[in-house]
């Protein structure tokens, strides 16, 4: 489900996982900048929006975040991480080109990017979730 993330910013490379109270993804805005945003929202932290990280593509798809006005958003990560049934941690690099499709959600002055996920095509997956690849044009 995507439960950390690499990538780099200022020439640093920065790896986050979502437990993390202050993890941030880097968005990628209309000008071609690098924004870093809140990943999600934890159970203990304040806030109005969604507790979690990942939205579902078919919460979005059926108007689920409608009410905390959705943006798609990119997501430019170098490589993200997925746990396996063991619990064993698994890297996976994304391609030049390539970005996680992201959620912009707002509620007042509450701004949280969440990781869009989708159902495996692979039948003989080992993960229910996962994020969603895009290109970047």
């Amino acid at each position: 489900m995507c439960d950390g993330v690499e990538y780099t910013h200022n020439k640093q490379t920065i790896r986050t996982y979502f437990p993390h109270p202050k993890a941030h993804l880097p968005v990628l805005t209309r000008n071609g900048n690098i924004k870093l945003i809140t990943w999600g929202r934890r159970k203990n932290q304040i806030g109005d929006l969604p507790v979690g990280g990942w939205a579902r593509l078919e919460s979005i798809n059926n108007g689920t975040w409608n009410q905390w006005f959705p943006k798609p958003v990119k997501i430019t990560i170098d490589r993200f991480m997925e746990k396996d049934i063991e619990n064993n941690s698994h890297w996976f690099e994304l391609t030049k080109g390539q970005c996680i499709q992201g959620l912009l959600a707002q509620h007042n002055n509450e701004i949280r990017i969440y990781i869009v996920t989708i159902t495996p095509e692979m039948p003989d997956a080992i993960h229910q979730r996962w994020p969603r690849i895009i290109t970047i044009p």
